[in-house]
Formats: C-alpha cells, structure tokens, sequence
C-alpha cells in the first residue's frame, strides 16, 4: 500500500526537490504550506502552522479529490515530514522567527501524536552549532561537529531549531513514537554550484557553514532514508554532504585556517567538519552528488 505522507513546507527551497524525490520513491505527498507548489502529482492545502486548529486539520484531510471516492472520511497519514518554518534571521523580527518556528513544529508533531502517527520528520539546522548567525568571528568549540555537540546559538532561527529538537525529544519519549530531526546544511541547488569556486578561493567565507553543504537532491533522498527507517526513537541527524568544500585535504585545512579549535578523533581526507558519519552508519546513505562532480578546478 501506498504510504501517505504530509510534507509541511514543500514550497520551500529544501521541498520543492525533496517532494518529488519522494513521489519517484512512490510515496502519495500532500504539501502543507502558505504558498502552492506547482508540480504534477502535488496538491497544496493552504495552511498556517501557528494555528494549531488549521495544523490538526491539514492532517485529516484528502490528499485530493479522488480521496471523495473512498466512501469515508480522511484519515491520519503515515507520517509527517515538517519543513515549514521562518527560513532564516532578517525576515521576520526575532521574535516572529522563534515563536512561529517554535509554536509551529509543536502544533506538527502533537496533532501528529495524537491522530497516531508514529514517525516524523522535522527539519533542524546547522545554525544550531552556534556560529552561523553569531555576532561575530565565533570559534567551534572542536571538529569535527557531530549530533552529541554541546549546542549553543545566539540567535533567534538557531535557538528555535534546538528549542525544536527538545520539544521532538519530549513527544517521542511520550508517545514512543520516531521522530528524526535533520540538522540541514548550506541547501544548495543544481543552479548553484556556479558560486563554488568563489567560494574554494575564499575559504574562510564558508567558516559560518562549517565549510559544508547538502545537494538539495540528496537531502530528497536522506529524507526517504528516514521514512524507510523505523525503531529509531527520538535521534538527530547531521543532513550534509561527505566532504568539506575545499581544495585542500580536511586535517591541513584545519590546521591552516581553524589552528586553535581542537579535533577530536581522526577524519576522513576530505570529511566536511560538519560530519554526516551518523546518517552513512546508521540509514546507510550515499551521497549522490558530490561537489566535485561540478566544479571543475
């Protein structure tokens, strides 16, 4: 049987490559967000997360008219993928950004536990390590930066996100239910490979990224590997690509640009400081798109 799933912010710059993704994995995605998606397959319910009545709503609804044709009301899906979210800091006031993506992700994943649904996906961030939006040049406490990191942002967007991660802890532990949060890295588009040399010619541009990236693709497809992947509890998961965005090997690089942030165990030549060691070991992922498969140097 086709598995349901409601994708929150599928109109957004992650979802609209990790939606289809998942619809060529044969997945049946209703896209929940405040603007459409115009893709063949997708239908988009309107919807404003910080409502919590408009959320428990969008998660009892058909995915499309053909649902009518079941002769019963809709019912709860197979899980739930929540992307939808004030984006970053600087578009909204601080406090809009960390109450609509606190409140948000909190509406989600109740009205998910108490419909019954048992898996969830939420996307966190990067800029929960602390240095993304920093005032400042702010150092990483060691690399390479992994799930058990001593988290400790500054800002209103990486403070939501952690917020986010504990509120997932608390409903998984409740409910017993999985909810896999992704610490998602510097999204980068097929369009946007261009900008790479700039960025290999100017290393210390990409120190607030922690040197390291997601393929909007493969973040499609580590997605999947969540959805596929069942038992897991409450867990969290840096969402990046293998290797750092650099021309040289990661140890020299550190040494040369990061000499006094210490590094805690052996890494990978070219493992990005922001390590995906956990989703490769655990949901067995395999990157697909490589930096270096587009950017001739």
């Amino acid at each position: 049987m086709t598995k349901r799933i409601i994708f929150t912010g599928g109109t957004g710059k992650a979802g609209r490559h990790a939606v289809p993704h998942l619809l060529a994995k044969g997945y049946s995605v209703l896209n929940v967000d405040l603007k459409p998606f115009d893709h063949p397959g997708v239908n988009t319910l309107i919807t404003d997360i910080t409502d919590g009545s408009q959320v428990f709503n969008a998660l009892t609804t058909h995915f499309g008219f053909d649902g009518y044709n079941d002769g019963a009301p809709p019912k709860a899906p197979d899980a739930v993928v929540h992307f939808a979210a004030v984006p970053r800091v600087m578009i909204n006031p601080d406090n809009t950004t960390f109450s609509a993506n606190t409140v948000g992700t909190y509406n989600v994943i109740e009205a998910a536990m108490k419909l019954g649904v048992r898996k969830v996906i939420i996307a966190s961030s990067e800029t929960t390590y602390g240095v993304c939006f920093a005032e400042g040049d702010k150092d990483y406490h060691s690399f390479p930066l992994e799930e058990d990191y001593d988290n400790d942002p500054m800002d209103s967007y990486g403070l939501s996100k952690l917020v986010n991660e504990k509120t997932a802890r608390a409903f998984a532990m409740r409910y017993g239910a999985d909810i896999y949060a992704l610490r998602i890295g510097n999204v980068i588009e097929p369009h946007e490979y261009v900008n790479f040399p700039g960025y290999l010619d100017d290393p210390m541009c990409r120190k607030r990224n922690a040197w390291s990236y997601i393929d909007a693709r493969d973040l499609g497809e580590i997605v999947h590997l969540c959805l596929e992947k069942d038992g897991l509890g409450f867990q969290v998961f840096n969402a990046v690509n293998d290797t750092i965005t650099a021309d040289l090997p990661t140890a020299e690089f550190l040494a040369k640009y990061c000499p006094n942030t210490p590094v805690t165990r052996p890494m990978g030549r070219d493992e990005a400081p922001l390590s995906n060691r956990k989703i490769r070991e655990v949901l067995n992922f395999k990157e697909a798109h490589p930096w270096r498969n587009y950017v001739k140097r």
